[in-house]
């Protein structure tokens, strides 16, 4: 069955998490209709007390670049604006907080007079009495501009200004105001700095007049000092610069001519004149002279040649003649070679004369060159400072006639386009927004404040917070009313709920027992499915010492302990009973038993116990009573003889359950837990807080107690705030009823 209910349950943690959320939401509605109510009735009441504001609103249109009727050649002394984005941008920002500044807000203060209008400064509506005040200049400035909203129009050179007021008429009249003082301001200060601007022009331009004459002056002195006419010094540099080249030129010339003569000069000083015959130079052989010598020279040796081949002798008149002839021609040679040597040092000399005189005139010339050059860059600094001061000169004059010419026209680049209405509604309070908004904002608020608080809410809830704990969960118990669930009347239902107090012949009652009375009831069916779960939990080892218990009083543990107990017993099996709690027992009056004798009473003496175990009404299931409260009840739980009854227990019964008192104020379950097989932990859902069952379970832990699961006990099926798995088992149930004995009685609970 435990598998079945699970295979329900709704898959996917986001679901879960919203059906959460949702089922919070629900268990909270009171909570969140409270807060809604209290957030509108609020809304309500403090729109309705807020003062009824109006707002005229006006367009502008700020154009960077200034109106130019002369053209775009001449325009104001100041560049309004230019034609660069971001400079544009600049200049678009600038005047938006020019229009929202607290000068101009305080130009209007004065115009009005705002600062003695006591209906003003404390925004009353018309007809409204004011009292008699005034305040500073600033202060009401700083009421306006708290009144006044500047906002650009995207993409676009406009502005809307607006300005809020409890009197439409004054807020149009201020609105009008500021935007006209506004544009008279922008208009005078053009004219301001168009008049500053001049003034300044026409001094700047006396002093370039001075300065201008003292360039012009000292320009004559330089001139005057340096014997420099009114000539031109880049035809001076060019005639210099020509000389220099001419004269370089020719004593290149020169210097070659004298290399070339200096070389025939080396050429004729290797003749060997004592033969004239082979003369190699041909500068000797273009001689005239040398050539007609040297020929007569041959002719002659030819002569001496043919007379010695003949056999004449060297002393033969004609061999002796042709000899003095020879001779005689080889010193005209040698003097003629000697002639043309001297005439070609006499050229050489010459020439390196001619080129040392051309070196010195270059030389010179280049002086002259360099000399003007000094002169020239002395010159020209001089006359470049002039040229400069006369042409600012011209620019400061040629701008100075501009700035008289335009300062005769007032124009501007700021105009209104939508003038500012009378408003004829008000703006604020928009008592629809405003209460849609209170109402938004409640539901909001709301819905927050019952999350939080389930948020906050640390109980036990629903079976994954059992998991959460690190326990198995067994099912749970459904609270008395839910046992008898039905479409009659409310009459009918209260009669079916007092089952939990009948009192029968046996002696038995209380919603302990409603599983015996009424086992076709809601709580009949889920204890049967706990037990169940408690004989699936070993089935080849099943517990027969099952010990029930929970963390705090209060959370329906003896309910739960009977409940099981019967289940067990309508299952056939021998159940005992056993009332552990020996500090505040229940048992023997829900069986109508007397507590004279009991479990203290066997720890005492072991053969009363068969006295002491009473049967019931209930078939297979018999109670053992706690007997007479003891003084030390954990000693006694702790000791042989509790161990010895156990056994003889467990020899008797197939299960025995026992009810011991809860674990946080008293150790008693505790030490019960490592004396039985399993331990039954009870948890009441939405009381039972999550850190006190934690604590429980530590404390059973700790001793080396082994914990069977946890049992939900008391659970009001009908919570809005029930969870999918709890609807599933109200639907479930609700299919298992019986029509109880019309017995009066008093509603209970499982607790």
């Amino acid at each position: 069955m435990n598998q079945e209910i699970q295979s329900d349950e709704p898959a996917g943690g986001e679901a879960a998490s919203l059906a959460h959320l949702v089922a919070a939401v629900r268990k909270r509605l009171p909570l969140v209709g409270v807060i809604t109510a209290i957030v509108v009735v609020g809304t309500a009441f403090f729109t309705l007390g807020q003062s009824k504001i109006y707002q005229t609103r006006s367009t502008v249109l700020i154009d960077p670049n200034p109106p130019r009727p002369l053209g775009k050649e001449l325009s104001g002394a100041l560049e309004v604006g230019a034609s660069v984005y971001w400079t544009n941008r600049e200049y678009y920002e600038t005047q938006l907080q020019l229009i929202q500044s607290r000068r101009l807000a305080s130009l209007t203060v004065r115009s009005l007079g705002l600062n003695r209008d006591a209906s003003f400064i404390l925004n009353q509506p018309p007809g409204a009495a004011a009292p008699r005040m005034e305040v500073d200049v600033e202060a009401a400035a700083n009421v306006l501009l708290k009144r006044l909203s500047v906002e650009p129009v995207k993409n676009t050179r406009l502005v809307e200004v607006s300005v809020e007021d409890a009197n439409p008429e004054r807020a149009r009249r201020i609105l009008a105001t500021h935007l006209d003082t506004y544009i008279q301001k922008n208009v005078d200060d053009a004219v301001t700095d168009t008049g500053t601007a001049a003034d300044w022009m026409r001094d700047q331009l006396e002093k370039l007049r001075s300065e201008l004459d003292q360039h012009d002056l000292a320009l004559h002195e330089y001139k005057k000092e340096n014997g420099i006419l009114s000539i031109n010094l880049d035809e001076q540099t060019t005639l210099l610069r020509n000389e220099v080249g001419q004269l370089s030129s020719a004593i290149t010339q020169a210097r070659s001519d004298g290399e070339r003569i200096a070389a025939r000069v080396g050429e004729v000083e290797k003749v060997d004149p004592n033969d004239p015959e082979h003369l190699p130079v041909f500068e000797l052989l273009n001689n005239p002279v040398i050539a007609s010598l040297r020929a007569q020279y041959v002719e002659a040796k030819q002569s001496y040649e043919s007379l010695i081949a003949v056999g004449k002798g060297e002393r033969h008149p004609d061999v002796i003649r042709i000899t003095t002839r020879m001779a005689e021609l080889r010193e005209a040679v040698i003097r003629e070679i000697t002639n043309v040597q001297n005439s070609l040092q006499t050229d050489l000399d010459s020439s390196r004369k001619q080129a040392a005189g051309l070196s010195k005139l270059a030389a010179d010339a280049k002086q002259r060159a360099l000399d003007l050059n000094l002169l020239e860059v002395d010159y020209r600094k001089l006359d470049r400072s002039r040229k400069n001061t006369e042409r600012l000169f011209d620019l400061v004059l040629e701008r100075s006639k501009d700035i008289d010419l335009t300062s005769q026209m007032r124009f501007n680049n700021i105009r209104i386009i939508d003038p500012a209405p009378t408003p004829k509604a008000p703006v604020r309070p928009n008592v629809p927004m405003n209460m849609a908004g209170g109402l938004l904002a409640g539901l909001v608020l709301g819905i927050a404040a019952a999350i939080g608080r389930e948020q906050f809410d640390r109980t036990i809830k629903s079976p994954e917070d059992v998991g959460a704990l690190g326990l198995t969960y067994l099912g749970l118990l459904p609270r008395i009313e839910a046992a008898f669930p039905g479409e009659e009347g409310a009459a009918e239902r209260r009669r079916r709920r007092r089952l939990a107090t009948v009192k029968l012949e046996g002696g038995m009652s209380g919603p302990e027992l409603m599983v015996h009375f009424a086992p076709h009831s809601a709580i009949a069916e889920a204890a049967r499915a706990v037990r169940t779960n408690i004989l699936f939990m070993s089935p080849d080892a099943p517990y027969r010492r099952l010990l029930v218990t929970s963390a705090v009083p209060s959370e329906g543990k003896t309910t739960v302990a009977c409940s099981i107990a019967i289940a067990m017993a309508q299952a056939g099996q021998r159940v005992a009973l056993v009332d552990c709690d020996l500090r505040r027992p229940r048992l023997h009056r829900i069986f109508g038993k007397s507590n004279d004798l009991g479990l203290t009473s066997v720890l005492l003496d072991p053969d009363t116990l068969g006295d002491a175990v009473s049967a019931t009404e209930v078939p297979g299931l018999h109670v053992l009573k706690s007997g007479p409260v003891p003084p030390n009840p954990a000693e006694l739980l702790h000791s042989e003889a509790f161990g010895r009854v156990l056994q003889e227990l467990e020899k008797r019964f197939d299960r025995v359950i026992f009810d011991s008192p809860p674990l946080i104020p008293v150790t008693d379950a505790a030490v019960l837990s490592t004396r039985v097989d399993a331990t039954v932990v009870v948890v009441k859902p939405f009381m039972t807080r999550k850190e006190v069952a934690r604590h429980a379970v530590r404390s059973l832990r700790d001793v080396g107690g082994r914990i069977l699961g946890t049992i939900l006990n008391d659970l009001d099926l009908s919570r809005r705030d029930s969870s999918y798995y709890y609807q599933y088992h109200s639907r479930y149930y609700n299919a298992y009823r019986q029509d109880p004995p019309a017995e009066d009685g008093k509603a209970a609970t499982n607790s």
